[in-house]
């Protein structure tokens, strides 16, 4: 068996609110993420609820025709419903400690969970070229699951966009950045 789940983080947003909208740049950036899949073969396209990620993959689905799918399971992780001043902070120290939670939050261990949770399901599907559309955190969550050494600085170094490649073959998995706007 072969897969290949493309994971995407989100254009440039106006802020973190699940009602954000891309900024003018990041629905420049929405069109080249849709000029950059133009040859590649995508079979599913399923997305965070919020706007920016809708935004972010919206110039390929009218390019495609796929119908995309919302996903609440690919919305960025809470770290908190309190406002942290020190956030920074405190998400570094939720990558050494996997169960570390915060008021009203998630910890890493159960935002890890649900990302996960959402590669078996492609996984199990009749699909083979998936695309994901998810938020920063999220991501590198899901990234530091295949890679340990993908941890809080990689995560400092994403960009908004940015794509990898998760592939699977034979119940093997590896993953690369194909695409980032750095």
């Amino acid at each position: 068996m072969e897969k290949k789940i493309y994971v995407i983080r989100h254009c440039e947003a106006e802020g973190q609110p699940s009602e954000s909208s891309l900024t003018k740049r990041g629905y420049k950036q929405a069109i080249e993420l849709a000029k950059f899949f133009s040859n590649i073969k995508i079979d599913r396209i399923i997305t965070s609820p919020f706007v920016r990620a809708i935004q972010s993959i919206e110039p390929l689905v009218e390019n495609t025709k796929i119908e995309m799918q919302i996903e609440s399971r690919l919305s960025e992780r809470i770290l908190s419903v309190k406002d942290l001043p020190d956030w920074l902070e405190k998400l570094k120290a939720t990558f050494s400690n996997m169960d570390l939670k915060f008021e009203g939050g998630e910890s890493s261990k159960e935002a890890t969970c649900r990302i996960v949770s959402v590669i078996h399901d492609v996984l199990s599907s009749e699909n083979k070229h998936t695309i994901i559309v998810t938020h920063g955190n999220l991501m590198s969550l899901l990234l530091n699951d295949i890679n340990q050494d993908f941890g809080f600085e990689q995560w400092k170094n994403l960009s908004n966009p940015d794509v990898f490649l998760l592939h699977f073959i034979n119940n093997k998995i590896s993953s690369e950045r194909v695409w980032s706007s750095l």
